[in-house]
């Protein structure tokens, strides 16, 4: 397969290239610097002149709050830069797979969203997502995920591996559910998704909802400190306030992935392990 990935300089961008050219596959990666998704010039141009089999559109302005004050970059990036990617994968016959988020949703349900539930983003970075979904088009894989982290790039483990180290107690918020997702896992069932052309919504977590208190718990105590060490919160208690909402709910139930046979990203918890060793080895 030749695989185009934009945003291969962010987390998962990074590892998938990494994995399929492990599979052999020929990888054309391009970063925020070589190519801007939100120029449609550009992108026809890098599309037209790499001629891939399959596009993956990890390319995002993922900045939550600085959204919420520029929605106009915001849909820049995240809504045309779909569309523009979707021209140009259609004149070449490549098969477009985007990369989208739990923000789609607005967190009130009471229970896990499916891939059919009605999206609803109260965020400006949600809304420019769920864009992002339609302008991809009925023929593209969409992925959701939610919670991501790496080795590559920045990430909440990083951030609660550094502070732990810094300080004598940590506070979290515990009523924002979700599950945690990591891209050693993730970037593999991405590009399953892609060699297979299988189109329509597929929502793609490792297993395991948590609130953010309780996944912190977990990365710290993998780190070999007292999980103690970590205090609940509210979202209403956080100074300063966050500018953008958060869904208090992003919890993704995989029924597409369930449904269709193909089996089921670990429970969070191996990943993460697997992550600390390595970021702290």
């Amino acid at each position: 397969m030749r695989i185009l990935i934009t945003g291969a300089g962010g987390q998962l961008g990074h590892d998938l290239a990494i994995h399929c050219a492990a599979m052999g596959d020929d990888v054309v990666e391009t970063d925020r610097q070589l190519l801007d998704v939100g120029d449609r010039d550009a992108v026809h141009g890098a599309v037209a002149g790499v001629r891939p089999d399959t596009v993956v559109n990890t390319a995002a302005w993922t900045a939550v709050d600085a959204c919420e004050g520029d929605r106009s970059r915001a849909l820049r990036v995240n809504a045309l830069g779909p569309r523009w990617l979707r021209e140009a994968s259609s004149l070449c016959g490549a098969h477009l797979v985007q990369l989208s988020t739990d923000y789609v949703f607005d967190g009130t349900l009471d229970r896990p969203y499916h891939e059919w539930d009605l999206a609803n983003p109260p965020s400006v970075y949600g809304q420019s997502k769920l864009a992002g979904e339609i302008e991809a088009g009925a023929g593209a894989t969409i992925v959701r995920t939610s919670w991501v982290s790496g080795a590559n790039g920045n990430n909440i483990v990083k951030t609660v591996l550094r502070l732990a180290a810094e300080r004598p107690s940590l506070s979290f918020v515990d009523d924002q559910i979700g599950c945690p997702t990591f891209t050693a896992d993730l970037a593999p069932m991405v590009r399953r998704l892609a060699v297979d052309r299988l189109a329509g919504a597929y929502h793609v977590t490792n297993q395991g909802a948590v609130s953010w208190y309780e996944f912190v718990r977990d990365v710290v105590s993998a780190a070999g400190h007292d999980p103690d060490m970590v205090e609940p919160i509210s979202t209403a208690d956080l100074q300063p306030p966050r500018p953008a909402p958060r869904p208090a709910n992003s919890v993704l139930d995989n029924v597409a992935l369930r449904e269709s046979g193909i089996p089921l990203l670990r429970h969070y918890r191996e990943p993460l392990g697997e992550l600390v060793e390595q970021l702290t080895g």
